[in-house]
């Protein structure tokens, strides 16, 4: 069972020097590997994959600024892929893993493409990463995370918890997001609500996607970018984009799998992951 620890992080951007306090899970041995987790979620997205992972790899699995229980960043740090590489910078330099592998969902498989590209990590994994959508995909996938946003701050706690004790209700309640929501447990799914409402960091991070895109190569390292093949919210042709834009890049299908893969089959996510890392 890994401990969960909140640890205060000084960091540094262009516009100088701040704290925030970030809390991870470390489990297992052998070489490290962070998981970053996707936009209102938090660091126990990753508890279908982790046990599997961390029989082969010191698995660290954190809450990015302005979710889960870490801390937003302070007023003046916009919530971009700037401030937030800084504080991964920081965050791995603190825990001394030097140069990890890293694996990441949406927004963090972004976020984990961004480190790669500035050779902060030594292999990336991108599950349905974000940033190579057209202006119609992104206008689309905002307006289903902001219905979760919404649904999680509207929805009094005793309706969620009686949806969340029914395949129907977890069906309606993030089928947007999981290709086989019945397999999430009710507890699981309560946790993610209320994270997905104390999300702090959810409207300053989609205000700064608005008009991101990446467009940068990732030579020198093993990446693989994989797509659910029923993700929902970034449709999977933006799979292909990425591999137009990373040619060095595996491009992995993930047969039946959503947006947040890792509930849906863990072997398989846990298997690209490893493989990608070896």
């Amino acid at each position: 069972m890994a401990e969960t620890v909140s640890l205060p992080l000084p960091f540094t951007t262009g516009a100088g020097p701040a704290t925030v306090d970030v809390t991870y899970e470390r489990l297992g041995s052998g070489e490290p590997l962070v998981l970053l987790h996707g936009i209102g979620h938090h660091l126990q997205v990753w508890d279908p994959v982790i046990g599997i992972l961390a029989a082969e790899r010191d698995v660290i699995a954190l809450d990015l600024p302005g979710f889960g229980a870490s801390s937003a960043l302070p007023a003046g740090y916009p919530h971009e892929l700037r401030s937030v590489t800084a504080v991964l910078r920081a965050f791995f330099d603190a825990l001394g893993l030097g140069v990890p592998h890293v694996a990441g969902n949406s927004l963090g498989g972004l976020l984990a493409l961004q480190l790669g590209h500035e050779k902060l990590v030594r292999s990336v994994t991108a599950l349905s990463p974000g940033g190579f959508w057209t202006d119609a995909e992104r206008l689309y996938a905002f307006a289903v995370l902001t219905a979760l946003r919404q649904g999680a701050l509207r929805l009094p706690e005793a309706v969620v918890e009686r949806l969340a004790r029914t395949a129907a209700g977890r069906a309606a309640m993030v089928g947007s997001i999981y290709a086989r929501p019945g397999r999430r447990s009710p507890d699981a799914l309560l946790a993610e609500t209320r994270a997905m409402r104390a999300a702090t960091g959810f409207e300053p991070t989609l205000a700064a996607g608005r008009h991101l895109r990446f467009v940068h190569d990732v030579p020198g390292m093993p990446v693989t970018v994989a797509w659910g093949t029923r993700d929902r919210v970034l449709v999977r042709r933006q799979g292909v984009r990425a591999k137009q834009t990373i040619p060095g890049a595996r491009l992995v299908r993930l047969p039946g799998c959503g947006h947040v893969p890792m509930n849906d089959d863990p072997a398989l996510v846990a298997r690209v992951i490893l493989d990608t890392s070896a």
